[in-house]
C-alpha cells in the first residue's frame, strides 16, 4: 500500500507544482512520445530478458501491493516449527526425522502450520537440509559453507526481476532522447510553416525529455529498489533456518537453537522472546 501512496505523491507533487506555474495539463497529453519512450523501453526489456524473469517481474511488482511474504507471525510460526523439528531429534534422533522430511504434508509436525505448509520453497530448503543432516556425513563446518552457497544463488535469483526492471529504469531517460530527437526532427520539418504549430512540435519534444526523466526516476527505478528490498526481507526467513540449523548441529538444544534463529530476524518482525516462550508454552500445554 505505500507503494501506491508514494505514486501517487509522485504525481500530485509533479503535476501540482507544473499546474501551480500556470502550466497546461493537456500540452503533457504526447501519445506519440508515450508510445516512443514506452514501446522502446518495454521492447528493450524483452530483448534483454528471457519469459522466465518477464513473468516473475510482473509478478513482484503486483507483489509489493501485498507487503512482505512473511509477517510477525510467520516468524513465530517459523520458530516454533523449527522447535518442534529439534525437539523431534533430540528424542527420537535424527532418524526420526526421516518421515516427516519425505512427506510434510502428511507430517504431524508441518502439517500444525499449514501458512507455512503453502510456502514451498520454504518447505523444501527445510526439509533439503534436514536430508542432509539425517544423510551424517557432512560436518557442521562444511555443511555451513554448502547452505551459504545454496542461500546466495536463491538470493541472486530472487532478486534478479527487480535487477531487470532496475535496468529498464536507466534506459527510460535515454529512450526519452529518442523521443526528444524525433520530435526535433519533425519540429524542422516544419519550419517556414504556422508558428503556433512548431511551437507545438518543439512543446511535444521536450515533453519526451521530461517524460523519461520522470518514469525513471519518478515510478520505475523505485518500484525496482522495492522488489529488491522485498527480496531482502523475504530471504530473513531462509536465513533464520540456516541459523538455527546450524546452532542445533553444534549441540545447543532446540530452545537455545530458536533463539539464535530469532535474533537473526530484523526488528520490526522479530517476536520477543518473552512472546515466543509464551506461544511455544500456549501450544504445548505449559511445558517447552
Amino acid at each position: 500500500m505505500l507503494v501506491v501512496v508514494g505514486i501517487l505523491v509522485v504525481l500530485i507533487s509533479v503535476l501540482g507544482g507544473y499546474v501551480l506555474s500556470h502550466g497546461q495539463i493537456m500540452a503533457l497529453w504526447q501519445p506519440y512520445e508515450l508510445l516512443i519512450i514506452g514501446g522502446g523501453t518495454a521492447g528493450a526489456f524483452l530483448t534483454a530478458n528471457p519469459l522466465k524473469i518477464v513473468k516473475a517481474a510482473f509478478s513482484d511488482m503486483l507483489g509489493l501491493l501485498k507487503g512482505t511474504a512473511y509477517r510477525h507471525q510467520d516468524y513465530v510460526d517459523l520458530l516454533s516449527l523449527l522447535y518442534d523439528i529439534f525437539s523431534v531429534m533430540r528424542k527420537e534422533g535424527v532418524l526420526g526425522l526421516e518421515s516427516h522430511i519425505e512427506d510434510p504434508p502428511a507430517s504431524a509436525v508441518f502439517s500444525a502450520y499449514p501458512r507455512l505448509l503453502a510456502e514451498n520453497h520454504l518447505i523444501e530448503f527445510i526439509t533439503d537440509c534436514l536430508r542432509l543432516i539425517v544423510g551424517g556425513s557432512m560436518n557442521p563446518h562444511e555443511l555451513e559453507q554448502l547452505l551459504e552457497v545454496e542461500l546466495e544463488t536463491h538470493q541472486h535469483e530472487a532478486e534478479a526481476p527487480a535487477m531487470a526492471v532496475m535496468k529498464s529504469a536507466d534506459a527510460l531517460p535515454g529512450f526519452g532522447i529518442v523521443a526528444a530527437v524525433l520530435g526535433i526532427v519533425t519540429t524542422m520539418s516544419s519550419l517556414g510553416g504556422d508558428t503556433s504549430k512548431i511551437g507545438e512540435h518543439i512543446a511535444g519534444a521536450l515533453v519526451g525529455t521530461f517524460l523519461g526523466i520522470l518514469l525513471c526516476y519518478g515510478f520505475v527505478g523505485p518500484l525496482a529498489s522495492a522488489m529488491e528490498s522485498k527480496e531482502h526481507e523475504d530471504g530473513r526467513a531462509y536465513e533464520c533456518v540456516k541459523v538455527a540449523l546450524m546452532a542445533n548441529l553444534r549441540g545447543y538444544n532446540p530452545m537455545v537453537s530458536v533463539e539464535f534463529a530469532r535474533k537473526s530476524l530484523s526488528g520490526h518482525l522479530r517476536p520477543s522472546f518473552l512472546d515466543l516462550e509464551a506461544h511455544l508454552k500456549g501450544a504445548r500445554g505449559g511445558t517447552v
